[in-house]
């Protein structure tokens, strides 16, 4: 390797920054609610989408850089801390500014023609007015509890991401005390979206900030109200477990679950009409800057949309058309799970493919008298999971049921505890992996006795291995790969991991399965490294790799490395993206896709040419640090020949054809959409239509 390259190293690599990276997949989200070749409800879904994805950056990215920069951090891409901070608060505000304008002069005005209204105060009809305030009095007004600011009433916890209202006073009460400001927090078991009675069969809605506008003289008598003003505060949402004093995870996350709405304060959000001197008062209060105060011309709660559509009739045109989800026909017409997967692996591709070939084969390995060990991972699965009922019917049957649950799934915490605690009760075996390292990889083994052609007894191994959860809402909405597998040496690696996970922890023999954190980034790294000595030779040297998130340095300089000796890069990434494409003398053979459509991309799939013998994986695993060195992860090569080419033809190929893919310039950070906005351009109406021919 030239002298150049050598000077390129995982410190001194060019990077696009992992914060601005994230919101700039927040602006590709944003675009789809604006591309009116969508159909309408689903582009409000998508604003929806966008605010609950803002969110969590500032309760865990924002919150996280915050905290560094308070503990001393003092430079980020090249500026100061604080230049940085203000640029990537600026550039929130953009897209909330942005959010909001898109809602309110494009989709409502929409709406209206549809006939579907969200009205304000000054468009009820008088019967409405009446009929709201009959609702508010009887039902609404018993249950707030308006806080006045005094000595005897100092401010109060306003929860997480809480509706609430600062109110702008003047007069007595009946204690003869002067009252120039309260809090009204709105009681979470209120309804946000309310719907009218409307003469003429059109939908028509309002909402509670406009019906508390309208009798706020009620629940402050004998109080001139001087002004009304919505405001909303994001707190950091990180759960704190202190190795050193832990004694038992289940119980220790219970409590610090309890602590996640008392965080500290990151961002405010209000309108921008409040007066100055309110303001002030809930950033002293909250205790943030100027800059961490967000205000916006026009103020609604996104997290209601859901509200709103469950009013809204499901014309066809104002939604997506229902897809026919697909089920291979050797399953369908299938004897048992055990012997279709023993003929030949099995492939689904998610969510065109429907998961119940799972499903299936949970459901018979829970009742096959043959079946004597169930192991399973559980990283997300939904508060209603029939593969977790399965698994308590499998421990009820005497089966053998092993389960590592990552109680530490950002958001789905106490989804977690709960199931642990119900599969705890019903006999099977609970591990929560091991402590710093997240067990992310998704796996289901199934250890079944079997008689060869000799009618000697042996035990044989049955795998899934997926590329998203085990939750089956999600595989209706994420696209993903499963694989269905008897593979020896295969299931031989996933029984040697799950026994890792369970019991005393040595380096795991994988000869096949990659596995973070021991052995997968070095694996990636000898493929990168097999094409550039391809090159190197005069040979072709190609690389094709999908995911969620690329932002490990070290993989980025590999990969810049292999550009500059002429390896061919294609990547498809849908969120963050620290590497520079097509920088000259850096990275011109690198290019750059994001593809953001109907379905949430999820797949990770690798592809390395490797001298004509196209090694292809599944994968857990984005190209991140905490994927490589603090999670369990796994990646699995595809030996079907059949199934390895419908991998890499659904699954990369077809990807880098999509019309609508947005692609990343290097020299910007900055994303444009390809060819055009046309949704039956993109790879997902293309495997769509696949599944229907």
């Amino acid at each position: 390797m030239d002298a150049s390259l050598t000077m390129l190293t995982p410190h001194t690599v060019p990077l696009i920054n992992r914060e601005r990276s994230i919101l700039a997949f927040q602006e590709r989200v944003l675009a789809q609610a604006k591309n009116s070749m969508l159909p309408l409800l689903e582009r409000l879904k998508f604003i929806a989408i966008v605010s609950s994805n803002i969110d969590e950056f500032f309760e865990v990215r924002m919150a996280n850089m915050q905290e560094q920069i308070q503990s001393g951090l003092e430079r980020i891409e090249n500026q100061s801390a604080s230049e940085w901070r203000l640029s990537i608060q600026a550039y929130a505000l953009k897209i909330t500014q942005e959010q909001h304008q898109i809602f309110f002069n494009e989709l409502l005005p929409e709406l209206k023609k549809e006939n579907i209204h969200v009205l304000s105060q000054q468009d009820w009809s008088a019967e409405q007015h009446h009929w709201l305030y009959h609702l508010f009095t009887q039902n609404m007004l018993p249950v707030f509890t308006p806080i006045a600011l005094d000595l005897a009433h100092p401010f109060p916890h306003i929860t997480n991401k809480s509706l609430n209202f600062i109110v702008d006073l003047k007069g007595t009460d009946a204690y003869g005390r002067n009252i120039d400001t309260a809090i009204l927090p709105i009681p979470e078991n209120l309804p946000h979206i309310i719907e009218l009675p409307s003469p003429n069969g059109e939908t028509q809605l309002t909402t509670i900030q406009a019906i508390i506008e309208a009798f706020v003289a009620d629940i402050f008598p004998s109080l001139e109200i001087l002004g009304l003003y919505q405001f909303r505060v994001t707190r950091n949402s990180h759960l704190y477990i202190d190795k050193e004093e832990l004694t038992n995870l289940h119980q220790a996350l219970r409590g610090e679950l309890k602590q996640r709405s008392f965080g500290h304060a990151v961002r405010l959000e209000i309108e921008c009409n409040c007066p100055s001197h309110l303001k002030a008062l809930l950033l002293k209060e909250f205790e943030l800057s100027s800059e961490d105060l967000y205000a916006t011309q026009y103020h609604f709660d996104f997290s209601q949309i859901h509200n709103i559509l469950e009013y809204v009739e499901r014309k066809p045109h104002l939604i997506f058309t229902p897809i026919k989800r697909h089920i291979p026909k050797r399953w369908e017409n299938r004897i048992d799970a055990f012997s279709e997967i023993n003929a030949q692996d099995i492939l689904l591709h998610h969510p065109y493919d429907r998961f119940l070939p799972v499903v299936d084969f949970l459901r018979e390995a829970s009742n096959d008298p043959t079946v004597r060990v169930i192991r399973m991972t559980v990283y997300r699965t939904g508060d209603d999971s029939e593969l977790m009922e399965l698994l308590v019917n499998a421990a009820r049957q005497g089966k053998e049921v092993n389960v590592v649950v990552e109680l530490m799934a950002r958001f789905d915490e106490a989804t977690n505890l709960s199931w642990a605690s119900r599969l705890e009760d019903a006999g099977i075996k609970i591990v929560y992996g091991v402590f710093g390292y997240k067990t992310h990889a998704k796996m289901l083994l199934v250890i079944r006795e079997e008689k060869n052609l000799k009618g000697e007894t042996y035990l044989r191994r049955y795998a899934h291995i997926g590329t998203g959860n085990y939750h089956q809402g999600n595989a209706r909405l994420y696209t993903d790969f499963s694989l269905l597998t008897s593979h020896k040496e295969v299931t031989a690696s996933i029984s040697e991991i799950f026994l890792n996970l369970s019991s005393l922890a040595k380096i795991p023999s994988l000869s096949t399965i990659w596995q973070s954190p021991f052995n997968f980034i070095d694996r990636l790294l000898e493929e990168i490294e097999f094409e550039i000595q391809e090159v190197k030779a005069g040979r072709k040297g190609y690389i094709i790799a999908r995911m969620n998130a690329l932002m490990e340095p070290i993989i980025i300089t590999a990969l810049y490395n292999a550009s500059q000796l002429g390896v061919q890069i294609d990547l498809i990434i849908r969120g963050a993206c620290a590497l520079k494409p097509g920088i000259p003398g850096l990275s011109e053979n690198i290019r750059v896709r994001s593809i953001v459509g109907r379905f949430l991309e999820h797949s990770r799939v690798y592809y390395f040419y490797h001298a004509g013998k196209e090694h292809a994986y599944l994968s857990s695993a984005d190209w991140m640090n905490r994927n490589f060195f603090r999670r369990i992860e796994i990646a699995v090569p595809l030996y079907d020949k059949e199934i390895k080419q419908k991998v890499i033809e659904e699954g990369l190929l077809w990807c880098l054809e999509d019309q609508t893919a947005w692609c990343l310039d290097g020299t910007t950070g900055h994303y444009k959409q390809a060819y055009n906005i046309n949704p039956e351009t993109s790879v997902q109406y293309r495997l769509i239509q696949k599944r229907l021919s």
